[in-house]
């Protein structure tokens, strides 16, 4: 079974439908990308299939015009972010959820009111 979460370009789509309160058409979502991803507007409507595919979003025919279609997530980013992150840490580490945390704390620099965070998570997760 192939991945059934966004891919990197997809996810940029992802983030105008999650943030969006109503519906969007594929024309609407270009638009809301202009300047932030410089991706052809054909382009767009390809990932938009493969979000489709993938069952991540669906879509409405439009009322007035049947060529129209409008897109909302059936995904929320939570869903979406924690699948991604089981399938990291089966990918690069064995399914150890610990390795991956060893590694991103040993490889980066926290603030102090990071790590204070840090270690509230940890408590909280237990």
């Amino acid at each position: 079974m192939g991945e059934l979460t966004p891919s990197e370009n997809e996810w940029v789509i992802m983030e105008v439908l999650w943030e969006s309160e109503t519906p969007l058409t594929a024309s609407q979502i270009i638009e809301k990308l202009k300047g932030i991803k410089e991706v052809s507007p054909k382009t767009i409507r390809v990932l938009i299939n493969r979000l489709l595919k993938k069952g991540i979003i669906d879509y409405t025919v439009d009322a007035h015009d049947s060529r129209v279609y409008h897109y909302f997530s059936v995904k929320s980013r939570e869903a979406c972010l924690d699948e991604k992150s089981a399938r990291f840490v089966n990918s690069y580490f064995k399914g150890n959820p610990l390795g991956m945390v060893a590694a991103l704390v040993e490889n980066r620099r926290f603030s102090d009111e990071q790590i204070d965070e840090l270690i509230q998570i940890l408590k909280d997760a237990r």
